[in-house]
């Protein structure tokens, strides 16, 4: 059943920008505009330490592959998505503990600078539900907590992503499902995999907001579906949402609208942003992809956003309604292609990406390995600097630590 705040959450609501989006009705609860002010972190520093290990090994598992990493090198933990699975690691591979009991798929993480929290993309395509899930790491401790009995996991349902994923653009009145072969699906939305925490666009600095990036189906027939989607979300008040998470009832608890809502012409990628990250080094938003397939476009696998560059109203490409939105360009780096003006690289990191704040990121490889028999996924985070240079912006960097794969690779079984 929906649920609604009460009279005393909505007197928390406050003002909001002018080109802030408000929440439609009272169900959607208050959503206050970004503070200016510097954001507190209480988590991890804004810089890692320059002792990082080289690699961090992220285990063996019956599970889907890696789909993203994130490092707390404040408490020396990270933290890594198997699709199904949630996997607690310290800097050498040790396994602390795992998150099991996922049946939906468990997407890109980030670590929320202000309370410390993970926060991942969450997607049950079949109940037309999509969250973010926010994980209580201090009490992941052990390996096969449950995510909806151990009290590790509580969601927030985001309407803006399925009141896209399920639009009837042909009007026949039937929603197509899990397809990327249909007219159907507002951008080609599948729903939702990249997230990061930075600052609104258009800011040096700030509060931080947590920027979530559609899936993208690909379909190269289509030329409505050309743009990464990217919403904007302040949490401070999610506490007012978010909920414990029954999989065979999918609650719809959650904001009515994103903060802000804007579009990025890549061409057609596979499945749209993989991996997001905000990278406070360059101030840039940088958007990991699987390749995409249409020929008149470069189809590259790195992007990136100037976060200090405002968004501005201007038509959507290829909407049939000639709709409009917030644009924002890509930055004026990396390969140029000269028949679209897209920039971009042939760049690593659609398995995870994570920036330590002074250009070095850990960028994961994703691996298959056998163990008794069984075929198991594997993510490797290793060490890289960022230079920009084409057509790959990424260098091993240096380390006076070098990082080691645990003795033992410890596993759990199948989630259910």
């Amino acid at each position: 059943m929906r649920r609604t705040l009460t009279a005393a959450a909505a007197v928390l609501a406050i003002p909001v920008l002018a080109g802030a989006v408000a929440p439609p009705d009272a169900t959607a609860g208050p959503m206050p505009t970004p503070g200016r002010g510097v954001a507190v972190g209480t988590s991890r520093p804004s810089v890692a330490p320059p002792n990082m290990p080289a690699t961090v090994y992220g285990g063996a598992w019956p599970s889907g592959h890696v789909q993203g990493v994130a490092v707390d090198w404040s408490s020396g933990h990270v933290y890594w998505s198997f699709t199904n699975l949630l996997v607690k690691t310290d800097l050498d591979g040790r396994v602390v503990g795992t998150v099991t009991g996922l049946t939906g798929h468990l997407g890109d993480l980030d670590i929320n600078p202000e309370d410390g929290r993970v926060y991942g993309s969450l997607e049950y395509k079949a109940q037309r539900a999509f969250y973010i899930a926010i994980f209580d790491v201090a009490r992941i401790t052990r390996i096969g907590m449950n995510a909806e009995t151990d009290g590790v996991m509580t969601t927030v349902y985001l309407k803006e992503v399925v009141d896209d994923f399920t639009a009837d653009l042909d009007g026949d009145g039937v929603f197509d499902g899990d397809t990327g072969q249909t007219a159907d699906h507002r951008y080609g939305a599948s729903g939702i995999d990249g997230v990061s925490f930075g600052p609104a666009l258009g800011t040096a600095g700030g509060r931080n907001v947590l920027m979530v990036a559609y899936g993208v189906y690909p379909n190269t027939t289509r030329t409505d579906n050309d743009h990464q989607v990217l919403l904007a979300y302040d949490v401070r008040r999610w506490g007012l949402f978010a909920r414990p998470l029954s999989q065979t009832a999918p609650h719809q608890s959650g904001p009515g609208k994103p903060y802000s809502k804007v579009f990025v012409r890549t061409g057609n990628t596979t499945f749209g942003v993989q991996n997001l990250e905000y990278d406070r080094h360059t101030r840039r938003w940088l958007m990991a992809v699987y390749r995409g397939g249409k020929p008149e476009f470069p189809n590259w696998t790195l992007y990136a956003i100037d976060g200090t560059v405002a968004p501005q109203t201007g038509v959507i490409t290829g909407q049939p309604d000639g709709a409009t939105g917030q644009i924002v360009p890509l930055a004026p780096a990396g390969l140029a292609d000269p028949a679209t003006g897209i920039r971009g690289w042939e760049g690593p990191g659609s398995f995870g990406l994570e920036a330590l704040g002074d250009g070095r990121f850990y960028v994961v490889s994703s691996g298959t390995t056998t163990v008794d028999g069984e075929r198991r996924q594997t993510g490797t985070a290793v060490l890289q600097h960022w230079t920009g240079a084409t057509p790959n912006p990424f260098t091993t960097a240096g380390s006076t630590v070098a990082g080691r794969r645990p003795a033992a690779r410890t596993v759990v079984s199948r989630p259910r």
